[in-house]
């Protein structure tokens, strides 16, 4: 036998073997992203798409006595709220020398430079320029020469929206049923949590319905070892029976319906209904429903939107209702609800140990490291991870060339598609103009299609029989939604809720 040339130059095989037993090496090169639905920055297809929608910039709170720095859609921003109470978001470096902002002192109108002093307004124009006593005219002549870039922006609940787009194309901003149907009792409490990863992964997650099946699952905890995660808490044990997924694209393809079929005894049937809104809203169900009696058309337990700091991380930044209307278990804890932390999953953030909860002021909340295996407690991190383990650890940016989905799949990738077909214009009724023009149309008060719902339906006799009970109800909750369209507040609701009645009769027949 003749030894190898050690000299030969080493050729790759030319058919990679995706299927050999301990065939690592054909499957080790690790291709691009996806730029076209990933990268946000100006000029982007995904950033300028977005950039025609409102976004939820920061949290209120964030906003003291001193500039808050931060970015989004990688701009890098100055968010304030000036002496009379108006918010402005200006690009951090000031258009005169490139100083930032994020050192200036805030006036009772508009905010100064640290730098030479030059005053801006919330809107970009120039107030003030030092110019030496007798020069006046002067500097009123280079003031009005520059304007520093800045965005519309308003506080709603606890939380700062803005707008990134062309000013002449401002849409509507969507009060989704007028006041996010929040029961009398309830209110709406606002939390920003970060996540250092692509803003795409994120939202996947929330489309994602069939996951609570084995991630939020107790039984999947190694040895037990919770550290106070609230695994069997989301959605109780309801949710860890796998559900029969049905995605229904909605409002022309401006949403989708992710309708969740789950088993919860052989008397009840329970029905949730995720509302995903391009290009970046989720609206959740109640997330801790036990199904243990009847309820038809429950509202909005959380509104969140996954907001691109840049290309490789996020946030997650929005409302979760608290209240007995919503919450009728009283597993809620307002307390735990707000900056860089949440009630119902402590793997959802960066930050998990309780005791860092509620008990610091922003300014003096520890920092996250970037690399996630070099958190304190990485370790308790592995014995069970949460919704934030799972979603950074799919690398800075998901490959989705390299991903093999499967049927429960589906919500993720046909809202993918949707928004490709958005942002290249083979979807026209999700354009920023015909989106913008439909909130016109509905008052800027759209409905949603987000709802809990636990029928008394029995197990079907036989396995082909319950399939298709679980199916023909989701699609039908689908339908009947679609058909209240027209209808607005209780009107609707009654609508509803006897249309269920309606369908859970039909189904017991």
């Amino acid at each position: 036998m003749n030894a190898p040339d050690k000299t030969a130059p080493i050729a790759p095989p030319v058919v990679a073997k995706k299927l050999t037993p301990f065939g690592g090496y054909y499957t080790s090169k690790v291709p691009g992203h996806d730029p076209e639905l990933t990268e946000v920055g100006p000029g982007t297809p995904t950033g300028e798409y977005m950039r025609h929608f409102w976004h939820p910039v920061c949290m209120s709170q964030e906003l003291t006595d001193t500039p808050h720095f931060l970015k989004i859609l990688g701009e890098e921003l100055v968010a304030f709220r000036d002496g009379s109470g108006r918010i402005g978001l200006l690009h951090a470096h000031c258009v005169h020398r490139g100083a930032s902002l994020e050192y200036g002192a805030i006036q009772e109108r508009g905010i100064k430079c640290c730098y030479h002093g030059m005053v801006f307004d919330i809107d970009g124009t120039c107030l003030h320029v030092p110019f030496p006593k007798g020069e006046e005219k002067e500097a009123e002549k280079y003031s009005c020469s520059i304007r520093q870039g800045a965005y519309k922006a308003f506080e709603r609940n606890g939380l700062v929206f803005a707008y990134m787009g062309p000013p002449e194309q401002e849409p509507p901003f969507p009060e989704w049923e007028g006041n996010f149907t929040v029961a009398e009792g309830d209110e709406l409490v606002p939390f920003s949590n970060f996540q250092h990863c692509n803003w795409l992964q994120v939202q996947d997650n929330s489309a994602d319905n069939f996951h609570p099946t084995a991630l939020h699952s107790a039984r999947n905890v190694v040895n037990g070892k919770f550290q106070g995660t609230t695994f069997d808490e989301v959605g109780a044990a309801s949710m860890e029976v796998a559900p029969d997924m049905q995605f229904i694209p909605i409002h022309q393809g401006r949403g989708l319906a992710c309708a969740g079929a789950r088993r919860v005894d052989k008397d009840r049937l329970f029905v949730r209904v995720q509302h995903q809104v391009l290009p970046n809203l989720s609206l959740h169900a109640y997330t801790s429903e036990d199904g243990s009696t009847k309820k038809l058309f429950s509202r909005f337990h959380i509104i969140r939107w996954t907001v691109p700091v840049d290309d490789v991380n996020s946030k997650m930044v929005g409302w979760r209702v608290m209240g007995p209307g919503i919450d009728t278990r009283g597993i809620g804890d307002k307390a735990m609800v707000g900056y860089e932390s949440i009630d119902f999953l402590e793997g959802q953030v960066a930050m998990r140990r309780p005791e860092r909860f509620g008990k610091y002021k922003i300014e003096d909340m520890p920092p996250i490291p970037p690399d996630h295996r070099a958190r304190e407690n990485y370790k308790d991190c592995q014995y069970a991870p949460g919704d934030y383990e799972a979603i950074i650890s799919q690398r800075p940016i998901a490959l989705h060339s390299l991903e093999n989905p499967t049927k429960f799949d589906a919500g993720v990738f046909l809202f993918r598609k949707m928004l490709r077909d958005a942002i290249r214009g083979a979807n026209p009724a999700a354009s920023p103009h015909n989106f913008a023009e439909w909130l016109r149309e509905v008052g800027g008060a759209p409905n949603s299609y987000c709802s809990g719902n636990v029928f008394e339906i029995p197990e079907g006799a036989t396995v082909e029989e319950e399939i298709a009970n679980r199916r023909h109800v989701s699609k039908r909750i689908v339908a009947i939604l679609t058909e209240s369209e027209q209808l607005k507040g209780q009107a609707r609701a009654t609508f509803v809720r006897d249309k269920f009645d309606e369908l859970e009769d039909s189904v017991r027949k």
